[in-house]
């Protein structure tokens, strides 16, 4: 039986995005506050994800085992240290977090047999490596507020009260939405970045954030004054507004999710790939829903 296992790991280190072919304003110009010496930390926390067959034990691998590897290969060697200077790949390619991310697969491929490298700098920023050359994943996860109320428009209140239940009346409810947003690209093998980060965040804040934060969906956003902003369509709108201009940045919207609360999320896939087979075959962005009712 395959199966796939998660091993966390976590170090805390220090970086500095500087290029020493670029001038002192270039490396501001190009990294921002992350050019500042004598740099910044960060608390990683690392998932490392195995797949293999159960054998005899029940156990894909000794996870004690797997412990001491990742311990032996990566987090001993970062933990505390200057991550420019600890590794010679970083020499290369700066130590962004979905380069880190690739070189620990480099550095454990030998011994285990990974599946995925999942990096967080911090709750609101992780990277995804999955063995793919110069390809990585980068997710920024940010929030905002709203109310709606679900109704269909050319429905009566009888009808949407039995398709929608309490989501459906007239004064509508509110909920603290959580979206994460992820990019997929490569690793520009100079900088370690898929995307400059900062155009990322200022893009997700300008077509999301800032046009949907403390509004009335249903009449604040012209959009949903025919479409029923349920989190499924909402999640939709944001990954058709974010995929171009991200595309303008040079990587791919990969994945929007958005949670709704506890119990409900959604998650939009805007790529085609082997994993997104009706993706594919419709050539239209994939919904996946989890969740129980309100």
């Amino acid at each position: 039986m395959q199966c796939i296992v998660n091993r966390r790991g976590q170090f805390s280190a220090s970086h500095r995005y500087w290029l020493p072919e670029l001038s002192e304003a270039e490396n501001i110009e190009k990294f921002g506050a992350c050019s500042r010496f004598p740099g910044h930390g960060h608390n990683y926390v690392l998932f490392i994800s195995l797949a293999g067959e159960l054998n005899e034990y029940g156990m894909v691998l000794n996870l004690s085992n797997v412990k001491h590897v990742i311990k032996r290969e990566v987090t001993s060697q970062l933990d505390f240290s200057y991550l420019n200077d600890v590794w010679a790949e970083f020499q290369q390619t700066l130590p962004t977090t979905e380069n880190i991310a690739r070189i620990i697969w480099q550095r454990l491929a030998p011994h285990l047999p990974l599946v995925r490298v999942q990096l967080f700098e911090h709750p609101e920023l992780w990277a995804d490596y999955m063995g793919n050359a110069m390809e990585a994943y980068l997710t920024i996860s940010t929030h905002f507020s709203a109310a709606h109320r679900l109704a269909h428009p050319n429905l009566s209140n009888e009808e949407n009260t039995e398709i929608y239940g309490k989501c459906a009346r007239p004064h509508g409810h509110g909920h603290n939405y959580h979206l994460e947003v992820t990019v997929k690209g490569k690793i520009d093998p100079r900088t370690g970045m898929i995307i400059d980060l900062g155009a990322l965040n200022q893009v997700i804040e300008d077509y999301v954030v800032e046009p949907f934060d403390h509004t009335f969906l249903n009449k604040d956003i012209p959009y949903f004054a025919e479409v029923v902003p349920t989190a499924e369509n909402i999640a939709l709108y944001i990954s058709n507004l974010l995929r171009s201009p991200i595309q303008e940045l040079g990587a791919k919207l990969y994945k929007v999710k958005l949670i709704e609360s506890p119990n409900n999320s959604c998650e939009i896939y805007c790529t085609e790939s082997e994993s997104d087979s009706v993706s594919a075959a419709v050539n239209q962005p994939v919904l996946a829903r989890t969740g129980l009712a309100n």
